[in-house]
């Protein structure tokens, strides 16, 4: 392609680059020193901001926008640096229609990120995640590899989801006690600290600063206020430990 083109109502910069069998649609806009690797495929009307990485063989849907630039409002108690990174996407990655995401943040490969999701700067999520329709994931997050986020679940600023996680629709988390009162609220917030194989059941509500034990289960509904130990059932408003997890529901014994 020509490094900078108006055919078919685009917009591509000059230091764009633009990988061999790339596919664009219309209204496009690539913006300076924004790379496609080979066998792109952008959909219409999808901007990417300057700086962005695409991998090899990722799909960006119609009007989606790639390494958008936090701008925080006067109020806010978000202080972004005055420089962040570009915005990394890894090979084979498809970025779903009317999706949101910032720069400063780095997707792994194979990863799906779903319709109309919004994901904030600093966030880093590994290999094969799948982050579903609706969701938010706020800033300064780390979601491991093979990890699930279903329709609808809210993933809080400062929150941990490591490895082989499901996280079902409509999970809330929480990073903030006090909820925006008091100078104590900065010295205590923080989100979830979420293990590897937990499980999280639908309509749960984690508060701030809990850790979901490895191979644990929260059942649909809780309220999450304490620590739930590893492999262990936990269930109700607040939550509370049942029973052990069956060894054959671990990770491991799915061959993962």
């Amino acid at each position: 392609m020509t490094n900078e083109s108006t055919f078919a109502g685009r917009w591509i910069h000059p230091d764009a680059e633009i990988g061999d069998g790339c596919t664009l649609g219309y209204g496009v806009v690539i913006e300076a020193g924004a790379r496609l690797g080979p066998g792109c495929s952008v959909g219409h009307h999808a901007v990417i901001h300057a700086g962005v990485q695409l991998g090899a063989g990722c799909r960006v849907e119609d009007h989606a926008v790639l390494g958008r630039q936090p701008r925080p409002a006067p109020t806010s108690t978000v202080k972004v640096p005055k420089a962040l990174p570009p915005l990394l996407i890894g090979d084979e990655t498809s970025i779903g229609t009317g999706a949101v995401v910032y720069t400063g943040t780095t997707v792994g490969r194979q990863c799906l990120i779903g319709d109309l999701t919004f994901v904030r700067e600093q966030v880093q999520i590994g290999d094969r995640v799948i982050v579903g329709t609706h969701v938010t994931v706020e800033n300064e997050v780390s979601i491991g590899a093979n990890v699930k986020i279903q329709t609808g679940a809210y993933i809080t600023a400062w929150t941990t989801i490591e490895a082989d996680c499901f996280i079902a629709p409509c999970v809330v988390t929480t990073n903030d006690n006090y909820m925006g009162r008091t100078q104590r609220r900065f010295a205590e917030r923080g989100g979830a600290v979420i293990r590897r194989g937990a499980r999280v059941g639908a309509n749960v509500t984690l508060l701030p600063n809990v850790e979901v034990g490895a191979e644990a289960f929260v059942a649909a509904g809780s309220v999450v206020s304490r620590p739930v130990p590893p492999a262990t059932l936990a269930m109700g408003s607040p939550a509370k430990a049942r029973r052990a997890v069956p060894a054959d529901e671990f990770v491991e014994a799915q061959g993962a």
